[in-house]
């Protein structure tokens, strides 16, 4: 009789203290559990994927690694690099001053290739070259017929080596009243040699 009494009282402390240690394992781990980080408690409660129904947790995406700041620099053109190119600098002129363009060529005198007026020697001799070859081209008017003279100097200082334009001028610039459009071209090549022997320079 005693012998089942302690049995009994034996597997009925087994059973407490059974429960007890299940108890206190539970507690525990919940506390663990509890304590613990977010990624702890995910990997405590997360289900086993050997358990049969268990569903698998979604893998995490990957990170993708930025580039550093160093390959951002490397990858980045240096502003030399892309820069526009330096404008060509002009180079300077010559130290000298000198200029490649040939001077303006000074205008003539207005008087240029005019002969002074003849003294009383020259004048004698100029007329009477002159009605040598017609009277008529000095009449009776000799101061006049020096000053035309004198024009056509100059004339043919202008256009030395234009004949005709100094025949024609001639012409033009030797009348008399009964010649009024000249002489004609032969007797104005004529004076126009009688000036070159007497009163023009030579060219």
């Amino acid at each position: 009789m005693r012998t089942r009494l302690l049995a009994a009282t034996l597997t009925a402390f087994a059973a407490v203290s059974l429960a007890a240690c299940s108890s206190s394992g539970t507690g525990s781990g919940t506390s663990t559990a509890a304590a613990g980080s977010p990624s702890t408690a995910a990997t405590t409660t997360a289900p086993d994927a050997a358990s049969p129904g268990a569903t698998t947790a979604p893998t995490a995406p990957a990170t993708t690694t930025a580039p550093s700041a160093g390959a951002t620099d490397q990858a980045t053109p240096s502003a030399g690099a892309t820069g526009a190119p330096a404008p060509a600098t002009p180079s300077a002129p010559a130290a000298d001053g000198g200029s490649t363009a040939a001077p303006a060529k000074p205008a003539p005198p207005a008087d240029a290739g005019l002969p002074a007026k003849p003294d009383g020697g020259l004048t004698d001799k100029l007329v009477a070259a002159l009605k040598a070859i017609d009277p008529a081209i000095v009449g009776d008017k000799p101061d006049q017929a020096v000053d035309r003279a004198r024009n056509q100097c100059q004339a043919m200082y202008q256009f030395p080596k234009d004949k005709a334009k100094l025949v024609e001028l001639a012409n033009q610039r030797f009348t008399s009243p009964d010649h009024p459009q000249g002489f004609g071209p032969d007797t104005a090549a004529k004076i126009n040699d009688a000036l070159r022997a007497t009163l023009c320079p030579p060219a």
